[in-house]
């Protein structure tokens, strides 16, 4: 059987399972579970060159470096060239390159190379401070926050004037005095909870941004799902498009763009599941359209199916967020703790 046979049989087994669920009652695990705080992170591989930052310091707007000894600068002939070219050999892209230089904005001082990584720039929202933003992560390059239920990542369009997460961001960097445009790497719906990524300055961005192309940052979510989930279901490789007959709906449609997500079975009883799911992909409502597809819906998600009986929203969160830092290379691993309402509703369907 092959494995596109064995990813149908799974989601076809599911399927079977939600419409007549067995009359047993008692929980049964199918696989060992730990909470976001001590789950294992996950995989990322470091890059294979990459400027040791024990040659680098930040000083204020620009980032000094020290070449080491491949790069002669003690010859004045050809010594700019020289620069420009051990740069793109090293940790900067040549496109960040070529934008510093063109701003003037990269500086030979002696045997120090100077880049104005850091530059004060304006929020691009206005800030507020009515939400407590809440920080799991933050250095010069990047911040990761907790985004509440209930919140966009930023404004829909330029009259949206609802309150997002990237105003809150805004007054964050107000706040605690840093002049950074406020820039996501990637999104959440409005009513899942997790963390979200922001890179500080263009460098930091342009490198998340790749890891976002080359699908090298990885995000798991938690989920509380309707019906008893087979343990066979562990991939669901369907495409998805829009929903022709209803605007903010997606739909698994031949002619969608490709999207896998895969699934572990956490907990599960005759009623509801629990399940940890990683995206291989990025489309809109990925995870609830797909555990729809297959007959388990998430609970709360009435848009797909789910009742909203227990949780007022889809029972989704991002626990953990992975990542290689855009300047020292390392692999980071960002847990996010469950919300309390969805805690709360696991124990009431027995899944904690």
């Amino acid at each position: 059987m092959t494995d596109a046979d064995q990813n149908k049989s799974a989601k076809e087994a599911a399927s079977s399972v939600a419409g007549h669920p067995p009359q047993e009652e008692a929980v049964a695990p199918t696989a060992s579970f730990q909470r976001s705080d001590q789950t294992k992170p996950v995989a990322i591989p470091r890059p294979e060159r990459w400027l040791p930052t024990e040659h680098a310091v930040r000083r204020g707007e620009w980032l000094e470096i020290i070449p080491d000894r491949s790069l002669d600068l003690e010859q004045p002939e050809g010594r700019h060239v020289r620069m420009m070219e051990w740069l793109k050999s090293e940790a900067f892209p040549a496109k960040i390159v070529g934008l510093l230089q063109s701003r003037g904005e990269i500086q030979l001082q002696g045997d120090h190379i100077r880049l104005r990584v850091f530059p004060n720039t304006p929020y691009g929202f206005q800030p507020d401070y009515s939400y407590s933003l809440e920080v799991l992560y933050e250095d010069d390059y990047v911040l990761v926050v907790h985004k509440p239920a209930g919140m966009n990542v930023h404004p829909s369009d330029a009259n949206d004037a609802t309150i997002t997460l990237a105003h809150a961001v805004a007054a964050y960097y107000e706040q605690t005095g840093q002049s950074c445009a406020v820039r996501h790497v990637h999104r959440l719906d409005e009513d899942t909870t997790g963390p979200v990524l922001y890179a500080k300055n263009e460098l930091a961005l342009y490198l998340l941004d790749e890891q976002m192309r080359s699908k090298s940052i990885h995000r798991r979510y938690v989920a509380l799902v309707h019906g008893k989930v087979n343990e066979r279901l562990n991939v669901i490789d369907e495409p998805i498009g829009k929903d022709r007959h209803h605007k903010q709906r997606r739909r698994v449609s031949p002619g969608g763009q490709a999207a896998i997500t895969h699934v572990q079975c956490l907990r599960t009883t005759p009623k509801a599941s629990l399940v940890q799911l990683e995206l291989e992909t990025g489309r809109t409502h990925q995870i609830r359209v797909h555990m729809s597809y297959v007959g388990h819906p998430l609970i709360g998600d009435t848009l797909y199916g789910g009742k909203p009986d227990l949780l007022p929203r889809q029972a989704l969160h991002g626990e953990q967020l992975g990542f290689t830092h855009p300047w020292t290379g390392e692999p980071l691993s960002i847990n996010d703790p469950w919300p309390a309402d969805l805690e709360q509703a696991a124990r009431v369907l027995k899944l904690l």
